[in-house]
């Protein structure tokens, strides 16, 4: 069933990944009328399968991208200030192989990395004497020296969440599980299809803003009829999470004889993640999976170092997913470029195509995209990100800073306080998911009671019923894997009562609300 309302916007975005919700969210603060969707959930493929972390990317100057480190580096502790709740700073260990790169060389390219964009209050890189060092206890006995310094962690699928809240909260429409069929090009805008469980809706728009992804090409071909002029190239990157490998609070970057990073990073209390291969993908981005090789080859890097020996037995989650870089001369899939381009394309109505990225790069992505969308259609506005919040992190007050990333234990200590009533465990896992929106979620409860009905070990109806009202989620897998990694902690059968609730929910509350339009 096709709906007679005819939609209109000034811009449509395909793709609900973190580079098109960053896209979204900054035409939307720019005044612009914005429809977002996706074919799947925010950020249900690339975007939630990253290393999760907000980095420069010390390898990359190893490949000279010196551009790119520098882009990246000056946006890591903006970012860090912008969602104090989901990010925070992370102390990385590389233990010294003598067989691998020189220590020389290691120091030069720390030097480097601690001067090529300012910092205000990560700490700088130092040596380490392992032998004394709480990273070296876990280590054979054969690692005595390495080299430490300072990136950030993220939750990466929370990141286009929050991104996708704040799009909306300026006025944008978010609309998940809905498809572009079909687009036509005009002088001043474009007509697009779009197919929803519901039936299809017709679009115009002033630009369109493909950022599929994985997909961007076939929604290119899709669009002007011709396959873009630069190539991309599908990269599987695939993590394996394990029993926890060590207590302290820092992470790895480990070295491999075929030249390649790995890291291997404290995850979700109890486990160690460790990450990631570059593998040629050629394959269908929709059925991307782990294969046992990865498998294997992460386990032997790891066990290359650690004292206590991994099998793939001892693996019990693994996620993979495509990454879309920019084709260039690079041999290997290690070494291809994580610069982005963006196609711009004003023959006719605009059409901006994302290309490659990287997360720590998405909001400069989104900043630079939005400034040519303005331009395109005529609209003065200036650029907003660099110094705006994202939902949640306005732990200290309306304006970033640095409180919220260095006292978030103090902003947690007086949550705590205010309800008291809420067990600790539950007070901190909320408090990194929402930060000030747990307020929202909580509502006028005060008791656990006032929380509703215990769908799962630790969690309560209110906070199903915020992640569905405010966060599009609409079965199990978008709470138990995206909004949280709860699939880690709970047993396997939790996922059936879940998707019971939340259908009950749903039909409770209507369409409307959940898919922001009326089909």
């Amino acid at each position: 069933m096709t709906n007679d309302r005819q939609l209109e916007c000034d811009v449509l975005v395909v793709g609900g990944g973190i580079n098109g919700a960053g896209i979204a969210r900054d035409c939307a603060g720019r005044g612009l009328s914005v429809i977002l969707c996706d074919k799947d959930d925010l950020g249900a493929h690339t975007s939630s399968a990253s290393s999760k972390l907000i980095h420069g990317g010390l390898r990359y100057l190893e490949h000279r991208e010196f551009g790119l480190v520098r882009k990246a580096l000056a946006e890591r502790e903006l970012l860090l200030r912008s969602a104090p709740h989901i990010m925070h700073p992370l102390r990385f260990v590389m233990p010294h192989d003598a067989g691998q790169r020189p220590a020389w060389l290691i120091r030069a390219g720390l030097f480097l990395y601690d001067r090529l964009a300012p910092r205000d209050f990560l700490p700088g890189s130092e040596s380490a004497d392992l032998a004394c060092h709480p990273a070296g206890v876990p280590l054979k006995p054969a690692f005595t020296r390495g080299f430490v310094y300072s990136d950030g962690w993220v939750d990466d699928a929370r990141l286009v969440v929050l991104n996708a809240m704040d799009a909306r909260e300026r006025g944008a429409m978010v609309l998940t599980h809905t498809r572009c069929t079909a687009f036509e090009r005009h002088p001043g805008h474009w007509m697009a299809t779009l197919a929803h469980a519901g039936g299809a809706q017709r679009v115009k728009a002033r630009c369109l803003v493909n950022a599929a992804g994985p997909w961007a090409a076939s929604v290119a071909q899709l669009a002007t009829g011709t396959a873009p002029a630069r190539r991309l190239r599908l990269v599987k990157g695939s993590h394996i999470v394990v029993p926890r490998l060590f207590d302290h609070p820092f992470a790895y970057i480990f070295q491999h004889p075929d030249g390649r990073i790995v890291f291997a990073m404290p995850y979700e209390g109890a486990f160690t993640l460790i990450g990631t291969t570059d593998v040629e993908f050629q394959g269908d981005p929709d059925q991307v999976g782990i294969a046992g090789s990865e498998t294997s080859y992460l386990c032997e890097l790891a066990n290359r170092y650690f004292r206590h020996q991994l099998t793939p037995g001892d693996v019990v989650w693994s996620y993979s997913g495509v990454r879309p870089l920019l084709e260039d001369a690079a041999a290997s899939a290690a070494a291809a470029t994580r610069d982005y381009l963006l196609g711009q394309d004003s023959a006719a109505a605009p059409l901006l195509s994302v290309f490659g990225g990287k997360i720590t790069t998405y909001r400069r992505l989104a900043q630079e995209g939005s400034d040519w969308i303005c331009r395109a259609l005529g609209r003065a506005a200036p650029a907003w990100t660099g110094n705006a919040l994202l939902p949640g992190g306005d732990l200290f007050g309306p304006v970033p800073g640095s409180r919220g990333v260095l006292e978030f234990g103090r902003w947690v200590a007086a949550l705590q306080q205010r309800h008291a009533w809420l067990p600790p465990a539950l007070a901190q896992r909320w408090a990194r998911a929402y930060g000030t929106r747990v307020e929202v979620l909580l509502g006028d409860a005060g008791s656990i009671a006032g929380l509703g009905e215990q769908v799962a070990p630790g969690l309560y109806a209110a906070e199903l019923r915020y992640l569905v009202r405010h966060e599009w989620a609409r079965c199990a897998q978008d709470v138990l894997w995206r909004r949280s990694k709860l699939g880690l902690h709970l047993p396997p059968g939790c996922a059936g009562d879940i998707d019971a609730w939340i259908a009950a929910c749903r039909q409770g509350l209507g369409a409307a609300p959940l898919t922001e339009t009326a089909w």
